[in-house]
């Protein structure tokens, strides 16, 4: 377990200590589970009152929330981003593997580079190239000619199929798959005719993939995921989408192929993007929203129906089904009183 005190994490966010700078800090917590040797966060001016009751040894604030009710404390302006960091310094997680599992398989003409550790049953095959300081856990499949970057963390089951493209300091969780085929068919008197799908994944640097989401191969040309990237769990990449830089995408939603997302979106869960459609750079996509039209100015969009008791749900979508007759009535009331006019 790592240790640090105030004044070094203080200095690792460009904060401001206020207290004893030599505090001993040895984790993160909650302002409500810390206890003395830990740091909690008060990034929300609501919860101010919690600060008179925490345990934590320090807290990161802000200056406007700063208070005498804790003893120690890093002043920031983004305390919310200061506790990311801090919470990276002092990260207990362990890796997905320790050296190199004498059951994993790795081709002779794969080049694996220095301090990579490889667990058990994992297959690499066929040329093959794993940067640096990169950790691939157990079970996991690289295909033949992929690149995988330095600094890069495959949890186990990892699969990621062949020519892939993996930048460095890429985040792959457990059961996410890389390079499968993309959706691509063609109607033959009634038959489906495969296309074969000849291009690659394409993932730049920063990039993390959640627990069981896919990412298609391109059909022709690349599917892109740009570098700072953080797409959640079961999402569907499907071919040849292009996704700019630090896009968020929340769990379980769909982008069709060939859409195309601008840098800075969120996107949130279970959305859907139809295909071949843009999304503008700085959009916010609420949850449950389906997107069937480009979007071309930055804001906030949503759709979706919450749900309602049963009863009035029945009533709301005996009324839906009545729309058409509704709008042609009032189409043909609106031309009446034209006529007399």
């Amino acid at each position: 377990m790592s240790e640090y005190t105030l004044q070094q994490l203080a200095d690792h966010v460009g904060g401001e200590v206020r207290g004893n700078s030599q505090l001993p800090i040895l984790r993160v917590a909650t302002l409500q589970s810390a206890t003395g040797d830990a740091i909690a966060f008060l990034a929300n001016s609501r919860y101010k009152s919690q600060l008179e009751t925490t345990s934590a040894g320090a807290v990161i604030v802000s200056e406007r929330d700063d208070s005498d009710a804790i003893d120690n404390a890093i002043r920031v302006s983004n305390p919310y981003a200061a506790f990311a960091r801090i919470a990276q310094l002092l990260d207990t997680t362990p890796k997905p593997a320790k050296g190199v599992a004498e059951s994993a398989k790795i081709a002779q003409s794969a080049s694996i580079g220095k301090n990579v550790s490889i667990g058990e049953y994992t297959v690499i095959d066929d040329g093959a190239i794993i940067g640096d300081n990169t950790s691939i856990g157990s079970h996991c499949y690289i295909g033949s000619e992929t690149q995988i970057g330095s600094g890069c963390t495959l949890w186990s089951g990892v699969k990621i199929y062949h020519r892939c493209v993996i930048g460095d300091d890429c985040l792959f969780h457990s059961g996410s798959i890389i390079g499968a085929d993309g959706f691509g068919w063609a109607p033959d008197n009634g038959k489906w005719l495969k296309i074969p799908q000849l291009g690659r994944v394409v993932i730049k640097d920063n990039v993390e993939i959640g627990a069981s989401t896919t990412v298609d191969r391109g059909a022709l040309d690349d599917t892109i995921i740009s570098s700072g990237c953080i797409i959640d769990n079961q999402c569907q990449i499907a071919h040849n989408v292009f996704i700019d830089e630090d896009t968020a995408i929340a769990g379980c939603t769909v982008l069709a192929g060939s859409c195309r997302i601008g840098k800075r979106c969120m996107i949130g869960g279970a959305s859907a993007i139809n295909g071949h459609i843009s999304v503008c750079d700085d959009v916010q996509i609420m949850g449950f929203a389906m997107v069937i039209k480009e979007i071309t100015e930055s804001g906030v969009y949503a759709s979706g129906i919450p749900a309602s008791g049963h009863r009035e749900w029945r009533r709301n979508g005996a009324r839906f089904r009545q729309l058409d007759d509704l709008f042609k009535r009032v189409k043909e009331l609106e031309k009446q009183a034209d006529d007399n006019n």
